[in-house]
Formats: C-alpha cells, sequence, structure tokens
C-alpha cells in the first residue's frame, strides 16, 4: 500500500492527475495522504501505462461509441507500423487536399475508438480474472513419500533415519555390494541411489526440492496436467549476416532500420503465429550474451537458429557461435541467408559448417538447413515448418495450472513506471496480482504487457511479457518464481539476500582441477574441457592425447579448441558450461585472468604434454599433489633494441605494472604467443646494475640465454608460490 501522493512522486506525475485517474476508475480517494491499496494501484498502472490512453486524455477527447461501430472496428498495428501510418498521416495533413486530411482524421479517429475499445476489453476482463482468481497449484512437491532427499554429508545413519529402517539394514544391503561401511560413514550420491532403488524410491537432491534456490527447483508435472506450449528460438549469426532482418521479415515490422548501424542493442523476446501455432524469439545482441545468461542458469532457448550468409560463408564469429550453440545441447538449424544475391555459394556453406560438426540432413546428418532470403522471404515458411516440426519431436510441455516460474531476459528503469522488466515463462501461469520473487527480491505484479504492449490479465507457458512491481532492476538471466501469498515470497527473498551475503554468490563456479574429483564423486561423469594453443599441431597433439584418457568410465568434452590465447568469449563459455580452460604455450593478459577469477573459471596453463595429461589424469582420480601457483610480479614492454656482440641483446623496457626483479623468471609474449620462458639475466636502470625496477620506470633487461626479443614483446615476469589443496 501506499498514499496518493507517494504514488504520484512513483510514477512521476501530479496529484492531480493521479486523483483523476481515481475518480473515473471508481476508487475511493480524495486527498493526497488517501491511502491506495495493491489492487488499487494495479488499476491505476495500467492507466498509467497504456501511452495511447495517455495522448488522448491529455488532449480532453471524450469517446463515445456507437454501438453500430462494434463490429466494424478494424485491428490497429502498433509499435513501429502505427508510429510510421501515425507520420505518414500526419504528412498527408500538411501536403495534401482536403479529401486526404479527411482520410487522416478518419484513420486517428479509428484509432482513438480501437483504443477505447481495447481498453474497455481489458477492464472487463481483469474485472472476470479478479472475480473468479483460483488459487493455483504450488511449486512445493506435496508428496514428499516417493523421494529420498539427499544432501551431501549424509551418513548411513541419516539415511536409515529417513527411510525409517535400521542401520543394520542398510549396512547388510551395502556389504552384500561390496562395500563395507559403518553406522558413521558418508554416502555418495552413486551409493544413495541404490539404496533409494532397493527399497522402490526416487531420489532428490535436498538443494533441487527447495524453494528457497528456485532455480534449482526440480518440478515434476502429472502427465495429465502437462500441455504442448510454442517453442523458444534464439537466432545467432556473425555480425550482418542478417539476424536482425530474419526476425524483422518473420514479425513484418522494421526493427533493423531503428538500431544503431542495423544491428542489435537489446535483448527482447517476440511471439508470431504461424500455422495458428505460436512460436517464441529471443533476440540477443550476440552469443556472449546469450551465454552469459546460460552462465547464470537460464536455459531458455528449446531450439537455437545459426544464421550464415550465403555469400560470405562461415566467418570467425560463425564458428564460435557454433561452439555456444553446441555447449547449449539443444537442436540446431542452419539458415543460410541471402541466397539472392548472384554471388550466394549454399554449397560451400554446407561444405564449411561440416568442417564443425554440423552435417546437414541431405548429407546424411542430422542437422537441418534452410536456405532462405530475409529480404526478399524467400525460404521462410520453410524454415518456421522446421521450427514446428522439431518443436512436435521435443514434445514441448508446461503446466499452466501450476503458480509461475521462468527467467528474466531484459530489464530497465523508467522514470515513470519504475523497474519495468521482460520476463519469459517457462512453466506455469503468471497473474496481475501475483507476488513473486525474481533473483533475490520479490514484488506484486502490478501491470502486464506483451510484447505488443497490450495489456494482459494473464500470461501462459513461452509467452514474453513486460511486467512492473518488483522493488528493484533484476538482471538478464535471472529466475523468477510467483508464490501463493506474499507472506510466502517475502520470506523466501530474505533467506535469498542473507544466503547471497553469506555465500557472496547464488550459484556454483565453474569447475577447476582441484574438485573435479569431489564432482566426480557425486555423480558427475562429462568433463568439459576448452583448449587453447600456440599452433594447430600442438592442438591437435593435446586434444587427441586429453580424448584418449580413460578413467572409470569418465568422458572429456573439448567443448572448443583453436589457435591463439585465451580470450573472454573462452571465459564466457567456461563459465555457461561448467568448464576448465587448458592453454598450451599461450599467455593470457592479466584482465583476462582477472576476469576469468571473477567468473570462477580455472584457466590452467601449461608448455609441456606430458605434465599436461598427468594432472587432469590425476585429477580425475583425485591424486593431484600440490602445486605451485604462478604469481605474476610485474610486466615491462619493450620499446628499443641494442644490440652488443659480447652482451647480447638489451631490450630497453618500459614497467606497465607491478616490479621487475632481476634473477626472476620471465616468459617473452609476442601477440599473446609465449616465445620463450627463461630467466633475467641482468637488469639496469640508468647505466647502473639493479635489484628491480618499479611501474613507471625505464630499465634494460637481457634473458639468460635467449637474443630473438622484438619491439612491443612484452615481459611477463613471476614467481612460483607452493599452495596447498
Amino acid at each position: 500500500m501506499m498514499s496518493v501522493l507517494e504514488y504520484a512522486n512513483d510514477i512521476g506525475k501530479d496529484v492531480g492527475f493521479v486523483l483523476g485517474l481515481c475518480s473515473r476508475l471508481g476508487i475511493e480517494a480524495s486527498s493526497d495522504n488517501d491511502m491506495l491499496s495493491d489492487d488499487d494501484i494495479i488499476l491505476l498502472d495500467n492507466e498509467t501505462m497504456n501511452k495511447e490512453y495517455d495522448d488522448i486524455s491529455d488532449a480532453g477527447v471524450e469517446l463515445d461509441i456507437p454501438d453500430s461501430y462494434e463490429d466494424e472496428l478494424e485491428e490497429v498495428d502498433t509499435g513501429a507500423t502505427f508510429k510510421n501510418n501515425h507520420k505518414s498521416n500526419m504528412n498527408s495533413d500538411f501536403k495534401g487536399t482536403g479529401k486526404s486530411s479527411q482520410k487522416g482524421n478518419s484513420n486517428r479517429n479509428n484509432q482513438k475508438r480501437n483504443v477505447q475499445k481495447k481498453k474497455e476489453n481489458f477492464q472487463k476482463q481483469r474485472k472476470e480474472m479478479y472475480k473468479h482468481k483460483e488459487k493455483l497449484k504450488s511449486n512445493r512437491e506435496e508428496n514428499m513419500e516417493k523421494f529420498l532427499l539427499f544432501e551431501e554429508g549424509n551418513t548411513v545413519s541419516d539415511i536409515a533415519s529417513y527411510l525409517k529402517v535400521t542401520p543394520a539394514d542398510i549396512i547388510k544391503k551395502l556389504m552384500m555390494m561390496g562395500k563395507m561401511v559403518n553406522i558413521n560413514t558418508s554416502i555418495d550420491f552413486d551409493t544413495a541411489e541404490i539404496i533409494a532403488l532397493e527399497y522402490g524410491l526416487d531420489i532428490k537432491r535436498k538443494e533441487s526440492m527447495d524453494e528457497t534456490h528456485f532455480e534449482d527447483l526440480v518440478i515434476i508435472d502429472n502427465e495429465d496436467d502437462l500441455v504442448e506450449r510454442p517453442p523458444v528460438v534464439t537466432i545467432m549469426g556473425h555480425v550482418d549476416h542478417g539476424k536482425t532482418t530474419l526476425l524483422d521479415a518473420i514479425r513484418k515490422t522494421n526493427v533493423a532500420e531503428g538500431e544503431a548501424g542495423g544491428i542489435t542493442q537489446a535483448t527482447y523476446a517476440y511471439q508470431i503465429t504461424h500455422n495458428d501455432k505460436k512460436i517464441t524469439f529471443i533476440d540477443t545482441p550476440g552469443h556472449a550474451a546469450f551465454t552469459e545468461m546460460r552462465a547464470r542458469g537460464a536455459s531458455i532457448t528449446d531450439i537455437i537458429i545459426i544464421i550464415v550468409a550465403a555469400d560470405d560463408g562461415v566467418m570467425p564469429q560463425t564458428v564460435e557461435v557454433i561452439d555456444h550453440a553446441k555447449a547449449a545441447n539443444v537442436p540446431i538449424i542452419v539458415a543460410i541467408n541471402k541466397i539472392d544475391k548472384p554471388s550466394a555459394n549454399p554449397d560451400k556453406v554446407m561444405q564449411e559448417i561440416s568442417n564443425y560438426g554440423l552435417i546437414p540432413e541431405e548429407w546424411g546428418g542430422d542437422v537441418m538447413v534452410s536456405k532462405i532470403s530475409a529480404k526478399t522471404g524467400e525460404g521462410i515458411d520453410d524454415l518456421l515448418e522446421r521450427i514446428l516440426l522439431i518443436s512436435e519431436l521435443e514434445g514441448l510441455k508446461a503446466n499452466p495450472n501450476r503458480y509461475a516460474s521462468g527467467t528474466v531476459i531484459e530489464a530497465k528503469m523508467d522514470k515513470s513506471l519504475g523497474n519495468v522488466s521482460a520476463v519469459l515463462i517457462q512453466n506455469g501461469t503468471l497473474r496481475l496480482g501475483d507476488y513473486l520473487v525474481v533473483g533475490n527480491y520479490y514484488g506484486k505484479i502490478r501491470s502486464l504487457k506483451n510484447d505488443k504492449g497490450e495489456n494482459l490479465t494473464f500470461a501462459t507457458p513461452s509467452m514474453p511479457v513486460w511486467i512492473t512491481g518488483i522493488s528493484e532492476i533484476p538482471s538478464a538471466g535471472d529466475k523468477f518464481m510467483a508464490f501463493e501469498s506474499e507472506k510466502r515470497a517475502k520470506s523466501i527473498s530474505e533467506e535469498r539476500i542473507l544466503n547471497a551475503k553469506n555465500l557472496n554468490n547464488t550459484r556454483r563456479g565453474a569447475v577447476s582441477l582441484d574438485d573435479l574429483f569431489g564432482r566426480i564423486s557425486q555423480g558427475e561423469r562429462d568433463i568439459n574441457i576448452i583448449l587453447k594453443s600456440d599452433v594447430k599441431g600442438s592442438e591437435e597433439a593435446v586434444k587427441n592425447s586429453l580424448l584418449k584418457l580413460d578413467v572409470e568410465g569418465i568422458h572429456i568434452n573439448i567443448i572448443r579448441s583453436g589457435i591463439g590465447t585465451v580470450t573472454e568469449s573462452d571465459v564466457v563459455l567456461a563459465s555457461a558450461s561448467d568448464a576448465i580452460i587448458i592453454g598450451f604455450n599461450v599467455r593470457p593478459g592479466s584482465k583476462i585472468m582477472e576476469y576469468a577469477k571473477e567468473k570462477g573459471v580455472d584457466i590452467r596453463l601449461y608448455n609441456i604434454i606430458y605434465k599436461l595429461l598427468e594432472e587432469v589424469e590425476s585429477a580425475m582420480k583425485g591424486k593431484l599433489e600440490p602445486v605451485f601457483e604462478e604469481r605474476v610480479v610485474g610486466e615491462a614492454v619493450v620499446r628499443k633494441l641494442f644490440k652488443f656482440s659480447k652482451v647480447g641483446t638489451i631490450a630497453g623496457c618500459y614497467v606497465t605494472s607491478g616490479c621487475i626483479k632481476r634473477g626472476a623468471k620471465v616468459r617473452l609474449i609476442r601477440d599473446g604467443i609465449v616465445v620463450y620462458d627463461g630467466s633475467i639475466n641482468s637488469l639496469a636502470r640508468e647505466k647502473d646494475q639493479v635489484k628491480e625496477v618499479k611501474n613507471g620506470f625505464e630499465c634494460g633487461i637481457t634473458i639468460e640465454n635467449f637474443n630473438d626479443i622484438k619491439e612491443n614483446d612484452v615481459m611477463e615476469v613471476y614467481e612460483e608460490v607452493e599452495i596447498k589443496r
């Protein structure tokens, strides 16, 4: 609840405006101190959000629609189409004759009548919804008797107590399986699963059944409650290969022209209808943003379309897109765009994507390929049919009778409406007035709009909607869940905020070699690795050797391998896929190392192949020895070279960070590749030999037994410190 004055300040309007709205809506309020209920606020929000209504109200227009017009009113386009029509009508008013002016006035009158009709219909639907609002099914599992809830550290005694049997019964069963245990022995997940099966139960991790951690909550619906839902599709591709133009053609709006340089600037979602079936499209700024959302635990897409220009082929960014799409582990469709161009060569594109593991169906593979022209519209119907076919094969379903859960796609601060969030409903139904928790914060749905800006009373699975009422601005990728009461939502929000403060991170970090064996013990059987090397030969050798490692059925997935140093894109992909980054004879910059540390990504660097394989295999077996951690103490860039026959090459350097020490270990890095790894032989400052040179000073450096130094090389000075695991 809030007062009229507080609400007026909240939406940036004066008190008189709010009181006028209250009078129209039948809300009892006559002064700025009168209190507005939550339902009153929802009614007011839906009025103030309607821009067309604001324009009409400000102009003082009273709309009285005769009954005879009701059936003759036509639907009015919204968004860019509405604006373009409105602009053209205005231009015709200025330019044209009295006849064209009359036509423009008639169009505007029709638009006003349509706005009023939509408004009245929405108010009717809203009243009906509140009148017949039913309690939905909670997302909490009600029948806990059919599950064994497993928690890390459970002992034989804990399992026995939960199953209501004696510890001796559990010990006996485990001994028959060849496991020697006692009452205080800790049980791993695999063993607990076997015990659960013995007693006819399913097993679930405790955190997967806890509403407080709703991003990990496993919701089990009865098959009878499930209904078909629209597929959610993400389109990705190289810059300027036609991603936004394809969406433009599908949605029949003109978005690309309104964006800077025709390149997508923000993340939105749209829903279209094809052959009486709906499809939801997610429009992201690129594969990095898509994977950032995956890194936050947001698995929002059912199908990925990789768009490739027929006249350009597979580009470096396309290769990155393929890696990110394959890591998402969802069906992929390749759309070969711009086939209308004379230089188009679809067969070349098909050959190139085959080189990256995407074998077209017509070549005997399992990847659908559509040849399209986003500009002319050719092939787009075929692409949409393929999307619906995959959706049918995948059996995409959801339960609309639950309280809603889903993911934030975009969020912003509106000066009039406060926090506005675009969310995707993934399960359940979201309604006006529902209480929900988004990220760590809670609120009540004050307004609900679809992608066309139309007011809704409820939203069903796979629908993208804009909502208001959340206390803070969430981040893209944050999960949300609706609850049956404000008390429950507030309680969960407070607990999540407390957990976030205690853990400083609500999501576990990417896997590292140090905790690899622990995760394997918990039942993980796949290890994801990103491999970066200096040359192609080394890449192939390391890749093949890693894939040959065989430890107790553990499978290694090389989700990306390439030439060159570690990049920010590699770190984002590793974070999203719980992967380890292995660099062979490469050295990432300090900024990338800091970014990886921030994301919790483990980067391991090697220059000897057997050492690399030995460490990975030992980690898989849980036998890693204490290691020496490399700590960078300084960096210097080579600005000038001085060559002397007796001394060798002296590098005139400028210290860019830290401190350079004589005798310290040093790497010579050229274009991100480690050229040499050795020690500093001599260090001079203004002709004097010195022990160290600090940041911001120039110095002369020679490297022991190495003279092939070039200008702009980077010298990275480091030391090795023994650390305990």
